[in-house]
């Protein structure tokens, strides 16, 4: 089922999520490491600059998001895209707070922040746990190839 956010085809949102997810999981990193480090100021800096660019990376994702949950019809399938944007959108929040809590103490390791940086991974576990249902058993935002043209690019896997 295509959705009507895309390029060429392409659903845009999944390639979009990208880069909050993994700026938000480097940003955990860095915690981690400015725990152990000689110099933490500086990976608590890396962390609070790329939990910043981990949100402005979620609204960016949003938009494509909210136009392909829009276009689904099946009430199944809008329940699961409703409870994923809802996850993804406490997770954004959780990383506003989080980011405002860095901000006011640019040098704090641990407590509240790190905290949040771990709860908000989680919900994420769940979040895409979700997607990838409405992906991979729901097809939503996938595009079915004819036979015959599966068959012409991929002879290999024919008759597996």
């Amino acid at each position: 089922m295509r959705t009507p956010a895309n390029i060429a085809g392409y659903p845009i949102h999944p390639m979009l999520v990208a880069i909050p997810i993994g700026l938000w999981v480097f940003s955990l990193v860095c915690d981690f490491i400015a725990m152990r480090s000689g110099t933490p100021e500086l990976w608590t800096g890396i962390a609070y600059w790329t939990l910043i660019g981990g949100i402005v990376g979620a609204l960016a994702a949003a938009l494509p998001g909210l136009i392909d949950l829009l276009s689904l019809e099946d009430p199944a399938i809008k329940k699961t895209a409703l409870t994923h944007m809802g996850i993804n959108l406490a997770v954004v929040a959780l990383y506003v707070l989080n980011g405002v809590l860095r901000y006011r103490d640019p040098q704090g390791i641990g407590g509240v922040p790190f905290a949040l940086s771990v709860l908000a991974i989680l919900m994420l576990l769940v979040s895409g746990w979700l997607g990838g249902k409405m992906v991979y058993l729901a097809r939503v935002g996938v595009t079915d190839a004819p036979e015959s043209t599966v068959r012409a690019k991929a002879p290999e896997f024919r008759n597996r």
